[in-house]
């Protein structure tokens, strides 16, 4: 279990990791980790201090001889998406999470394994803690709350940091120098409804459900064409209304504005005469799905359990209102970018589903390395909320990261790759959203490159990062670090 990861190498890089795999740090609840990072900063004598939100910056002079070269700042995200699968018990504000190693790669049970961010976190400590790294003036970013709108990056104190450049530890693919990144908007939307009682005798009461999905991160997977569980569910709800009058009591899907929804359920009312077609509807469906998506949705079920009955359901004005416009809410890529080969430049994620009292509530995304075109989806998405009857509120969103191939530590890195790897390195802009656009727009003279290991799956319970690449990120961080320029 989770000790055995302590030992892989590299160990100080890895001891770090495990540590923090022992702290809960859900978004908007890091406290714990905080604690722990405030701890570690005391015990190694190294100067901490705090911005309004609580942003850490940790700083650790140069090295011996490394006094007169730029200083550089390594910055990573304290939080991290708190998904499970639906049987396992698990409280993400207590629970350590349960690390092992499967076949060259660390993953966790049952749940996220928080590789995204805590990898970047522990090299960061790393750094931090050794007494024998080559290293320019040092400083050590932790933001919060990253993975529900970047609210750290956001909010950062803009005399916070010294540093001349910034390294970023929070991109996926090993061998790879991330420049760019889109930008992102949530546009949320609250559909209110009016609840009427039904009588017991006239239906049978059951919970129908989408699991089995794969999710994934929507910046990183919505290309790849994976199924979205609001949608899937909507589909099938909006036909057993149609058809068979069906009643709903709720609907939810989703958890988190990043990761595609693997999983929905709702609570439905099937009138006693309709019930045998209503039930073969839903075997149909699910083929249907699984016809659909079979290339891409290996485990995708369909699921109906007859439940105990329940007194209330949308007033059928509203539910019909209310799936029509869920029916027709855009998901997935809106257009690739017509300069950057196989980069996804405009997309939405409708990520959740929320049934309360008398309001359903959405959680939608949008992502673009455009701001006109984030801004034109987000009225798309808007207008669809207004004419379902709803009201859309947008958030504050974050700027996109525009690629600089004349970056000096982009410069720097490329040749440190070539010396270790021998190869040439892929230098390229994504579409996930990076808190490098926001600390550009405080520090605006920061030179900025990002990198990290292999991780799959994030944002989901089968996130995984693969070991070897861990070593090879390291090893790639400590030849810049030890290469950076003298100041001007």
């Amino acid at each position: 279990m989770g000790v055995e990861i302590a030992s892989l190498e590299p160990k100080e890089v890895w001891s770090f990791f495990h540590e923090i795999t022992k702290y809960p740090r859900p978004s908007k609840k890091e406290e714990k980790i905080v604690a722990y990072v405030e701890q570690l900063a005391a015990e190694l004598g190294y100067p901490l201090k705090k911005d309004e939100l609580g942003n850490i910056v940790i700083t650790k002079p140069a090295s011996p001889g490394m006094e007169n070269r730029k200083p550089v700042v390594i910055q990573a995200h304290l939080d991290m998406v708190t998904e499970k699968n639906r049987d396992v018990e698990f409280d993400f504000e207590n629970d350590s999470i349960q690390t092992y190693i499967d076949d060259g790669w660390v993953k966790a049970k049952g749940t996220t394994l928080g590789a995204d961010n805590g990898m970047g976190v522990a090299m960061g400590m790393a750094v931090l803690a050794s007494k024998d790294i080559k290293h320019p003036p040092y400083e050590l970013l932790l933001t919060l709350d990253e993975e529900t709108g970047l609210t750290g990056a956001i909010q950062l104190g803009t005399d916070l940091l010294k540093s001349e450049i910034l390294i970023n530890l929070d991109t996926e693919d090993d061998h790879t120098f991330s420049i760019g990144c889109a930008g992102g908007l949530n546009t949320i939307g609250h559909f209110p409804f009016e609840r009427k009682s039904i009588y017991d005798s006239e239906y049978s009461y059951y919970e129908v459900g989408v699991k089995g999905l794969m999710g994934g991160h929507s910046g990183i997977e919505i290309h790849e064409g994976r199924a979205a569980a609001t949608k899937l569910l909507t589909r099938l709800l909006f036909n057993l209304h149609e058809k068979y009058d069906v009643l709903i009591n709720s609907m939810d899907s989703g958890n988190k504005h990043n990761a595609i929804p693997r999983e929905g359920f709702a609570k439905v009312a099937i009138p006693s005469n309709n019930l045998d077609d209503a039930l073969k509807m839903i075997v149909t469906f699910k083929k249907r799905f699984q016809n659909e998506y079979k290339s891409v949705e290996k485990n995708l079920d369909i699921t109906v359990q007859e439940i105990n009955s329940f007194d209330s359901v949308f007033d059928k004005d509203s539910q019909e209102r209310i799936l029509r416009a869920f029916m027709v809410m855009p998901h997935g890529v809106f257009r690739m970018s017509p300069d950057i080969e196989g980069l996804v430049q405009t997309s939405t994620n409708f990520a959740v589903i929320k049934t309360k009292e008398n309001e359903v509530e959405i959680l939608t995304s949008q992502r673009s390395s455009s701001h006109t075109e984030k801004m034109y989806f987000a009225d798309i998405i808007m207008n669809v909320i207004d004419l379902g009857g709803g009201k859309a509120v947008f958030s504050d969103g974050y700027p996109s990261w525009e690629p600089n191939m004349d970056s000096p530590i982009l410069n720097v890195a490329k040749k440190i790759h070539q010396d270790i790897f021998g190869s040439e390195p892929v230098v390229e802009a994504i579409h996930a959203g990076l808190e490098c656009g926001l600390i550009g727009d405080k520090y605006p003279n920061m030179d900025m490159l990002s990198f990290g290991p292999t991780i799959k799956e994030p944002h989901t319970p089968d996130e995984k990062i693969e070991i070897v690449t861990v070593e090879n990120t390291w090893k790639l961080l400590l030849g810049i670090l030890e290469n950076i320029p003298e100041k001007n």
